[in-house]
């Protein structure tokens, strides 16, 4: 800002001691200005890809010193104690998530899936529903975001206990619990496959079988 300023000063004083009107003035400071601009977008655009997504992207949660595990609701025992959980569309949506998707996980990596599915929910990447976020690309074999939701295989609820379970994660979730556990995460996978995408995401989390990770800001190139 420094630099910027300086070259704004000079062309103001440059344009005063000339007389100039301030129409000239102000013709020459955004000229001179989109002349730096420019320069910078040039500049990005000669940087990788990947060197920009770890320059506009924050580092994982546990290295800025932010606590990733905090409060009682991330064991079974806090769960036992809750009444059985009840919700509308968008509810059950992201209980079916949890179930098909990490109903074999511990209560903390349940919490960190549906941390992610509310993460995309508040992120302009995505759609602005939970059940809109689950089911998007859905309908096309192996092309949607969560795998159960184009496999092939009938979405049987088969546990009961399980789904009790994943139902209590998924009101408390909904009904405002803090996301802290995977430092913003949009992503996951889990550890025995190796996606393209994870090689380019900045991984800010591991938690049972499954890494966590979140989708890069982009800069503007022109």
């Amino acid at each position: 800002m420094t630099f910027f300023k300086s070259v704004l000063a000079a062309v103001i004083a440059a344009s005063v001691s000339f007389g100039a009107s301030t129409a000239v003035a102000d013709e020459l400071m955004a000229s001179r200005l989109g002349a730096i601009l420019g320069q910078e977008r040039e500049a990005l655009a000669v940087v990788p890809d990947s060197r920009l997504n770890l320059l506009t992207s924050l580092p994982p949660a546990d290295e800025r010193g932010v606590d990733t595990q905090t409060g009682e609701i991330y064991n079974r025992e806090y769960l036992a104690t809750q009444p059985a959980a009840t919700g509308g569309d968008q509810w059950e949506c992201l209980s079916e998530a949890l179930y098909f998707e990490a109903r074999g996980e511990s209560v903390e990596g349940l919490f960190a899936v549906g941390e992610v599915i509310l993460n995309r929910v508040d992120s302009n990447s995505y759609p602005d529903s939970l059940c809109a976020v689950i089911n998007q690309g859905t309908g096309r074999r192996f092309a949607c975001q969560f795998t159960y939701t184009c496999d092939g295989r009938a979405e049987v609820i088969a546990e009961p206990r399980a789904w009790a379970r994943v139902g209590k994660v998924a009101r408390i979730l909904i009904d405002g619990a803090p996301r802290v556990l995977t430092g913003g995460a949009t992503h996951y996978h889990t550890k025995a496959v190796n996606p393209s995408w994870a090689q380019r995401f900045p991984r800010t989390a591991s938690i049972g079988s499954h890494y966590f990770y979140r989708q890069p800001v982009r800069t503007a190139s022109k």
